[in-house]
């Protein structure tokens, strides 16, 4: 069972590279997005996270804040105590303005977690669909939990 949710992972892992890096070309990578949440809810079908985010620009620029929510659909059981997400920011210019981050991204997701575990998102979204979070986004996350799905962040700024 555990070989056919690894196979599973990596398949959900391999189309959302394949299909955001497909909608990411001609985009310069601009900065980093972290962020870090204390566990969620699951529904079986889906979960809700909450998070607490920060955007480091390249070149030296302010650290930005951001207040995010993902929302998940699809298989979702067991729980997580705390989990960390992060992001290479994709942009079609190599400077984006403060805030500019804010707006709604969506793309496929699936992670696992006995005790500690990994996950991936693909993600593309944001002011006029513009942006994209890195093809696969590392996330680590303490718990027992197996998720796959279609993910949806709403990132505000602060």
């Amino acid at each position: 069972m555990i070989r056919r949710l690894s196979v599973c992972l990596l398949a959900i892992a391999a189309v959302a590279a394949s299909a955001v890096s497909t909608g990411a070309q001609g985009t310069l990578r601009v900065g980093t997005l972290d962020c870090y949440g204390r566990g969620g809810m699951t529904f079986v079908v889906g979960s809700v996270h909450e998070f607490d985010c920060t955007f480091r620009a390249d070149g030296g620029y302010p650290p930005e804040s951001y207040r995010g929510v993902v929302r998940r659909v699809g298989l979702d059981i067991g729980f997580t105590d705390s989990v960390s997400v992060g992001w290479i920011v994709l942009a079609p210019t190599n400077r984006i303005g403060r805030g500019e981050l804010s707006g709604t991204y969506v793309g496929a997701a699936a992670n696992a977690a006995v005790g500690v575990g990994l996950g991936g998102n693909a993600l593309v979204g944001g002011s006029n669909n513009t942006f994209a979070l890195q093809p696969l986004s590392v996330q680590g996350q303490t718990g027992l939990n197996v998720a796959a799905g279609i993910a949806q962040l709403e990132l505000y700024g602060r």
